[in-house]
């Protein structure tokens, strides 16, 4: 890896900042606490290079050429994997990324733990119908003492809650100092992510009405998984998921001051380990010839979710004809195509018919930026059809 960044010159306070995040982003462990999921075992498979996407051309949302490769520097781009029918097709990497370093994945963290959520109902020690306060204790007037596990799942909780990354003063900032993430306040009160959890009020209207994205949730979750199982986030995700994949890399997930995993948003993991997770999504849920998650969890995925939430929600403009299901997103488009999605471009893009899995890791300075999301759509969509 060749890159100025250097670890002397990133903080608690700018590592998620532009051009601080080219080297942050795969190494969380030395800027926030973290727990370990999986070590790194070695890579041997063989790289493919660029592939098909050396031959690749492609056309932007206003109808102008631009080669893939391109593409993948221009978006800032740090990693980029294809599968093609359960095999390495191609993959690119930024001259500052290193292939064997694990990345952070942000959000594409909610579908893991969707999947875990899955895995954990169907040993009987998680009912996703029941109330979350079955599991976490919450005060009368948090969001969450009347919520079921459900509505963490598909992100119908009524919260009253906004998902501002840039901000320092309110509710989100206070959400990230009591995740390590952000540096604490000279006059602030440190507290424990559940601490914030648990106290965050309640929106007007009823649960399960409407999409509202809130990472809140998948963090709720994320406790919710440890008190049903009694094991740790972290331990339970290595032993009944991650060891199944055949991943080769590092893995981890942060943690704050009471050891409670970022469910929401806190994993890093290869490129190359992602694309296999994201294959055995599309594979029903199976690795190495084992059933990891069950059928029928994957299955409700693709075929349920509330079209009318989703179409009231904060990202009806993202998927026209999209819904959320158990943290992932279904795309509505004509193959059926699946999509976990992170801040600062992070993407798995599944398409069941062309059998392709595709993985970007990015560090977009923006974290949140619609018109590259939509670019960035368009592009994987693209490329998986042409695969």
């Amino acid at each position: 890896m060749s890159d100025s960044i250097s670890r002397g010159t990133v903080s608690l306070s700018n590592w998620r900042t532009h051009p601080n995040s080219r080297w942050s982003f795969q190494n969380v462990r030395e800027i926030v606490p973290t727990a370990e999921i999986a070590a790194a075992r070695g890579e041997t498979e063989p790289s493919p290079g660029y592939g098909a996407l050396t031959a690749l051309d492609l056309s932007l949302p206003d109808g102008s050429p631009i080669h893939a490769l391109d593409h993948l520097s221009q978006s800032h781009g740090d990693a980029f994997v294809a599968l093609k029918d359960d095999r390495l097709v191609a993959e690119w990497y930024a001259p500052h990324c290193d292939r064997d370093a694990p990345h952070l994945i942000f959000s594409i963290s909610k579908s893991v733990t969707g999947l875990l959520a899955g895995i954990a109902a169907a040993e009987g020690a998680l009912d996703p119908d029941a109330p979350v306060t079955a599991y976490v204790p919450v005060p009368r007037g948090g969001a969450y003492a009347d919520a079921t596990v459900r509505h963490l799942l598909d992100m119908t909780v009524s919260l009253s809650f906004e998902e501002n990354y840039l901000d320092r003063q309110s509710d989100f900032d206070r959400y990230r100092r009591a995740m390590l993430w952000n540096p604490e306040h000279e006059t602030g009160r440190e507290e424990t992510l559940e601490e914030v959890l648990v106290s965050l009020p309640k929106a007007e209207h009823p649960h399960g009405l409407r999409f509202h994205y809130a990472s809140p949730d998948t963090d709720m979750l994320g406790l919710v998984i440890e008190r049903a199982t009694g094991v740790r986030f972290h331990a339970y995700l290595a032993d009944r998921l991650w060891r199944h994949l055949g991943g080769r890399g590092a893995a981890s997930v942060t943690v704050d001051r009471a050891g409670t995993a970022r469910a929401a948003g806190g994993i890093s993991v290869t490129a190359r380990d992602l694309a296999r997770f994201g294959q055995m999504m599309l594979d029903g849920g199976t690795a190495g010839g084992r059933q990891v998650v069950p059928a029928d969890w994957i299955e409700d995925i693709r075929r349920n979710g509330d079209r009318q939430a989703w179409a009231t929600g904060d990202f009806a403009g993202l998927f026209g004809k999209g819904r959320y299901r158990s943290c992932w997103y279904d795309t509505g488009d004509d193959h059926g195509s699946l999509a976990a999605i992170g801040i600062h471009e992070q993407w798995i893009w599944i398409d069941p018919v062309r059998r392709v899995v595709l993985v970007k890791l990015s560090s977009r300075p923006e974290p949140s930026h619609d018109p590259s999301t939509m670019r960035e759509k368009s592009m994987l969509r693209q490329i998986a059809r042409r695969l």
